[in-house]
């Protein structure tokens, strides 16, 4: 069968759902593929149940803080409430009907199945072959990197995926991978009686951020009970049936899950790319400013390797709605990307760290205040760890990377992404009025900090 239609979206991740509703809301004729969950990761797995666990997490830590503070507290961690609400509010126990009648709603055809490009404005999916008039939308996402350590494959190991979807937390957990995923996964199930330890083949945890971030959770976590092992990849791994050993450089660990979180990549060659002459041996495709990745196809969310982040996808998709519709986008910048580790205390980072400005060849001015100096860190006492770092292009004087550690490190981010996203010069921001006390006000005392 051949179907004609104005767009075929194929993904309904975040971006993908939302690119293909705009232009059904339009008056476009859309059909939208997705093989797996309408929606994707972020509702099921990612960003919404994997919070909940990080939420209940750190009112465990809370309470442990009460001591010399506020009297008393004796607290029995119990992991049940917290897999019940991620089935129940969060998931729908991993059913997406709600998600697919949003879509039909607006007037877009669902299909359920796998996609794969088969010529120009050509998809065939579900035994199906649709022809759109305007173009494709590709927003398939990633799924997580595996490495090729001997013994890994064919064993029980998790992904990110297991482990939301488990129901009490395990006796032990060897997590691969020091990433966000990994460290966020890590602590909250330390916090609840798990025996953690985690192995990141890179010197320090959270690699991608300022060294100080890794350094601090690093502490934080080995505050928690977590074993970390950087500098340090798995040579072997095994599985007798009950519990995985994980041979590194001169030691072995043993546990009773292994989680591996080393990463997340796009199947190009899956989507047939190659067809359209797009290298899929490529990590992602990539588009123009309005997201376009050749005539007739688009790309959104993940797969463009911008940044593995709802808000991203977001940000793109309506971009390429607007590029479809014939309109003139505001063409997409990266140079104010925001993103957020929610461990505790949360690390929110934007634009360039450190050593990415210095080689782009910027001349520098750095600053950094530590939290626990500042009155609203003192205040807070314990679980008041973290710090305010700014890097600013001295030739503009206008701040390109920031970042924000420490228990609100996400929210006080905000000023700093308007900061570099807006080029707002330093000197204005020398000029404003900081409410005392709060834990933004740090970024005051790192302006006064940058030399």
């Amino acid at each position: 069968m051949t179907g004609v239609v104005d767009v075929v979206v194929v993904g309904l991740g975040p971006g993908g759902e939302d690119v293909a509703g705009r232009l059904a809301d339009a008056g476009l004729e859309v059909v939208g593929v997705e093989r797996d969950l309408v929606g994707g990761e972020c509702p099921y797995w990612g960003c919404i149940p994997s919070k909940m666990m990080i939420r209940a997490a750190n009112l465990l830590a809370e309470s442990r803080r009460v001591p010399g503070v506020a009297g008393d507290t004796v607290v029995r961690p119990d992991y049940g409430p917290v897999a019940a609400r991620i089935r129940a509010e969060a998931t729908d126990n991993w059913d997406d009907q709600v998600a697919v009648d949003r879509f039909v709603a607006k007037g877009g055809l669902f299909v359920r199945g796998e996609a794969r490009i088969t010529g120009p404005r050509q998809v065939s999916a579900a035994g199906e072959t649709l022809v759109a008039r305007r173009g494709v939308v590709l927003a398939t996402g990633t799924a997580p990197a595996v490495p090729p350590v001997p013994g890994l494959a064919g064993s029980p190991y998790w992904t990110n995926r297991d482990a939301v979807e488990a129901k009490e937390p395990p006796a032990s957990l060897i997590v691969l991978g020091g990433g966000a995923i990994g460290v966020e996964l890590a602590q909250v199930f330390a916090r609840f009686g798990t025996e953690v330890t985690i192995v990141e083949a890179a010197d320090r945890l959270l690699p991608l951020e300022e060294p100080e971030a890794g350094s601090l959770l690093a502490e934080v976590l080995a505050a928690d009970g977590v074993t970390v092992h950087t500098g340090l990849g798995a040579s072997t791994v095994g599985h007798d049936g009950a519990r995985f050993t994980v041979a590194l450089n001169g030691c072995a660990l043993s546990a009773e899950r292994l989680l591996v979180a080393t990463g997340r990549r796009a199947d190009l060659a899956g989507l047939g790319l190659d067809v359209l002459g797009v290298d899929t041996s490529a990590a992602s495709v990539s588009t123009d400013d309005a997201m376009q990745v050749t005539d007739g196809l688009w790309a959104v969310g993940d797969i463009t390797g911008r940044g593995a982040f709802t808000h991203m996808a977001m940000y793109q998709s309506a971009i390429a709605a607007a590029a479809i519709l014939g309109e003139r986008p505001t063409p997409a910048a990266y140079h104010a990307v925001p993103r957020v580790t929610f461990a505790d205390p949360e690390i929110g980072s934007v634009g360039l760290t450190e050593q990415q400005a210095r080689d782009q060849g910027l001349r520098l001015r750095v600053g950094t205040a530590q939290l626990p100096s500042s009155a609203r860190g003192w205040i807070h006492k314990t679980g008041n760890d973290g710090f305010v770092k700014l890097v600013e292009d001295a030739e503009r004087g206008v701040l390109v990377g920031a970042t924000s550690a420490g228990p609100a490190g996400g929210e006080v981010l905000g000023a700093l992404v308007l900061a570099v996203h807006a080029e707002i010069p330093t000197g204005t921001l020398r000029t404003m009025i900081y409410a005392y006390p709060t834990f933004h006000r740090a970024i005051e005392d790192a302006l006064t900090a940058m030399a």
